[in-house]
């Protein structure tokens, strides 16, 4: 029997390889020419500590990469500690920012939560390192390849679908636009989607990788107010070739309040050169819009790998 092929349940475009090379081979529009800086995401020295008796410590290591720490428990959401996001060690993919600690310096990882296959949010040398025995929790059609893996506590969810990942701690599967793939074979054959956690009187929302979409009010509506998010800012230029796949600083601004998110910190810019725009160009759009719609400086912002936050 074939296996489900997935899909956005509403209209967007559609590309395919041949618009790669369109894209790759310059035949397409070209995006307005950039001032911004191209320089990689800032990083500061990580300070790992116990998770908190009261609250949540959410840090950044990169990319699409965190570290949870609440409820006695440390998660990780997408960790990617390879060289490169690619089967291959590509030097087009290579990190322009080193993760902020070695995998062995990180404390005990209760569990780990995926969003979708690509590469540069499933390192399967990251989870092999991490030991095939840490449960992990992924969106719908992915657990029997992880299973074939060696990985021995796979938990597929599907769209607002919610479970008790660990004692005291809910995970609900959150909507996203995108697409997998990790061979030119096995395109959205498994699901994509984002990651509410719940526990110790708290929210917290990791919105995976995606094209701005109708979703976000939806979840906003269904599972808001949502005390500390993770939102996409960069990976999206040119801008007819990304538009469905990957927001814009100003469209991740719109997610910030469609979600009815308290807080946020960008992700998904500044470690892997994906696209076109400068690496620097994401966070100073996002601050522009953050002041353009009124929103207080600190309640959306850009960081730097290896930095934290408290949610209390």
């Amino acid at each position: 029997m074939m296996s489900r092929r997935f899909s956005n349940p509403w209209i967007h475009d559609e590309h395919r390889f041949r618009d790669v090379l369109r894209w790759k081979l310059g035949r397409s529009p070209a995006d307005p020419p950039s001032a911004a800086p191209d320089r990689p995401a800032p990083a500061v020295p990580i300070d790992l500590q116990p998770a908190p008796p009261a609250g949540w410590r959410v840090t950044w290591l990169g990319h699409a990469s965190f570290l949870l720490q609440g409820c006695g428990r440390n998660l990780l959401v997408d960790p990617v500690f390879s060289d490169h996001c690619a089967p291959l060690p590509l030097p087009s993919l290579r990190r322009h920012v080193e993760p902020p600690c070695r995998i062995d310096q990180l404390p005990k990882i209760d569990g780990v939560l995926l969003t979708h296959s690509h590469y540069d949010h499933l390192d399967l040398p990251t989870l092999v390192a991490l030991g095939r025995e840490t449960p992990l929790v992924v969106a719908e059609g992915h657990a029997g390849w992880l299973g074939r893996k060696g990985f021995r506590e796979v938990r597929e969810i599907p769209w607002f679908g919610t479970a008790e990942f660990l004692p005291g701690l809910q995970v609900t599967a959150t909507p996203a636009q995108h697409f997998t793939a990790r061979t030119p074979f096995d395109r959205n054959r498994g699901h994509w989607c984002g990651w509410l956690i719940e526990g110790g009187g708290f929210k917290l929302w990791h919105a995976g990788d995606s094209g701005h979409c109708p979703a976000f009010g939806e979840i906003g509506m269904k599972l808001g107010p949502i005390d500390f998010a993770m939102i996409p800012i960069g990976a999206y230029a040119p801008r007819w070739f990304m538009k469905p796949m990957h927001m814009t600083p100003e469209e991740a601004v719109r997610v910030f309040r469609d979600a009815r998110c308290r807080r946020a910190v960008a992700m998904h810019w500044g470690t892997f050169r994906l696209t076109d725009e400068p690496l620097g160009e994401p966070p100073l759009r996002l601050a522009a819009e953050v002041e353009r719609a009124g929103i207080p400086a600190g309640n959306f912002v850009a960081g730097a790998v290896g930095e934290s936050w408290s949610v209390t």
